[in-house]
């Protein structure tokens, strides 16, 4: 869900989720592009129960969620960027 009336966007990018292509815009960080497509499992933990998203702003860590490049790093995804063509892998226990 975005709101929409009466806001300006950066321009429309697309990212790539476990595969799954979702719109965003530029100035949004991947937390919000994964929220607003209804995304709310960012990564399983050591006991396999999802988490998502909560604090929003860097502190708690829960919407960890690793780059899927090949270096496989967990990042905060509320505190990242999104960006045109980036991957993220979820689903996977952090160590």
């Amino acid at each position: 869900m975005r709101i929409t009336d009466q806001v300006a966007r950066g321009a429309a990018l697309t990212i790539f989720v476990d595969g799954e292509p979702i719109g965003g815009f530029a100035g949004e960080t991947v937390a919000a592009v994964m929220t607003a497509a209804g995304r709310r499992r960012f990564r399983i933990d050591a006991h396999g129960c999802a988490r998502g998203l909560y604090c929003n702003m860097g502190t708690c860590c829960e919407c960890m969620v690793r780059l899927d490049d090949g270096r496989g790093i967990a990042v905060r995804a509320c505190l990242l960027p999104a960006e045109e063509g980036l991957r993220i892998a979820t689903g996977q226990p952090l160590s």
